[in-house]
């Protein structure tokens, strides 16, 4: 096919975040155990100058910000057969909609709930793990575990990376939340996470 023909195509088509979930709505076991797993992904566009929606945004891949479009993307995992479904995603175009990444979080978690998903947790990374967005979740009556900075403030004014965490976890005061279990893994190459959990009940 030719460039513009494809191009054509393109243009005649509106592929929206609704049209992704009556795609796979039917695959979606909302009896099984599952978990919400909340990320985004940068589509680099480095050679493009006059792209709609394209902003300087910071690549996990490049370790840089770098000029792409920014997705926020919601998976839905089935625990039993370890099957992994996108259900939802939002394109970060501030401009245009006047909403964060953290803004499209909320709304997509919501969304989920409305829809009859009830995770066993949700799980991301340290980006999207503000106080708005852990109550928010903790509003859902769900469990949420992602990554903290380690100089996050915790306890009576302390940064976690100061705190000795045991082997099974350490119960900790997450200022201006609450408590929270935090897990600490040193990996091969020295580098240090701090796991954090919360789970209804604590």
């Amino acid at each position: 096919m030719s460039h513009d023909t494809i191009s054509r195509w393109l243009k005649s088509r509106c592929f929206r975040p609704k049209d992704l979930w009556r795609l796979v709505e039917t695959s979606i076991d909302k009896k099984s155990p599952c978990v919400l797993i909340a990320d985004d992904t940068l589509i680099a566009k480095t050679r493009s100058k006059k792209i709609e929606m394209v902003h300087y945004q910071y690549s996990g891949n490049e370790h840089d910000v770098i000029a792409g479009i920014g997705l926020v993307n919601l998976l839905w995992h089935n625990l039993t057969t370890v099957e992994s479904i996108p259900i939802d995603y939002r394109i970060y175009d501030k401009d245009s909609d006047g909403k964060t990444k953290n803004t499209h979080f909320s709304e997509m978690l919501a969304l989920a709930k409305k829809r009859g998903i009830k995770p066993e947790a949700v799980a991301m990374d340290a980006w999207y793990s503000s106080l708005d967005n852990l109550k928010s979740i903790r509003s859902h009556g769900w469990v949420w575990v992602t990554t903290l900075r380690k100089n996050r403030i915790v306890n009576r004014n302390i940064q976690l990376n100061k705190l000795d965490i045991s082997e099974e976890g350490t119960l900790i005061h997450l200022r201006g939340y609450g408590w929270v279990t935090v897990f600490k893994f040193i990996a091969k190459n020295g580098r240090i996470d701090y796991l954090h959990e919360f789970r209804t009940g604590i």
